[in-house]
């Protein structure tokens, strides 16, 4: 049986651990903050991990809204993606999540690029 992009990041706690940090390092960049400011983050922060669990393969099945929903009135433009894929690439790689693993996981994260991003 092959082992999933799940297994390898280091199941449920390790996911749990890496949506925090994270979350931490949004929260912090002042140009990403904003969008957070009305947001209940513990409830984000559980959404997060269950759709990473559900994307990398893991037992889970994603129960939360849709993209386009979720994103349509934030405004967020291709610049705020970006750095959001940078928060979360760096995050991986403190996890010491090797660079192919990276690559997966940001690649299923770019994959709702165009639901996410609203404004240009």
């Amino acid at each position: 049986m092959t082992e999933t992009l799940y297994t390898r990041l280091g199941g449920e706690d390790a996911l749990t651990a890496v949506v925090d940090r994270f979350y931490d390092r949004v929260i912090a960049d002042e140009r990403l903050a904003p969008f957070f400011e009305d947001v209940d983050m513990q409830q984000q922060r559980a959404h997060q991990a269950q759709f990473l669990s559900a994307v990398t393969g893991g037992p889970v099945e994603y129960t939360g809204a849709d993209m386009e929903s979720v994103h349509a009135d934030l405004d967020i433009g291709r610049a705020d993606f970006d750095a959001i894929a940078t928060h979360l690439d760096d995050t991986l790689a403190e996890f010491d999540v090797d660079e192919a693993d990276r690559e997966a996981v940001l690649a299923e994260f770019g994959s709702y690029e165009d639901a996410i991003v609203t404004a240009d």
